[in-house]
């Protein structure tokens, strides 16, 4: 069955049993961005300094949320 298959049958649930699938979904993926809860707010600075000086050098080029959903569904 393909995720749009899925989806489609998702979708006819009712309200409550959709959310209760979301949830159960969004729970089984690992957060590639997770900090390790040991980080204190100057490792939190740090980090977030560090990211924004990565995309004012070009270091890396910042995406849209569309394009990441769009890059995730492929």
């Amino acid at each position: 069955m393909s995720v749009d298959q899925i989806a489609a049958e998702a979708l006819r649930l009712p309200p409550q049993e959709r959310a209760i699938l979301a949830e159960s979904l969004w729970e089984s993926l690992a957060d590639p961005f997770e900090i390790a809860v040991e980080a204190d707010d100057a490792e939190t600075v740090a980090l977030a300094v560090e990211r924004d000086r990565q995309i004012e050098t070009g270091e890396v080029q910042p995406v849209s949320h569309e394009e990441m959903m769009a890059t995730l569904r492929r």
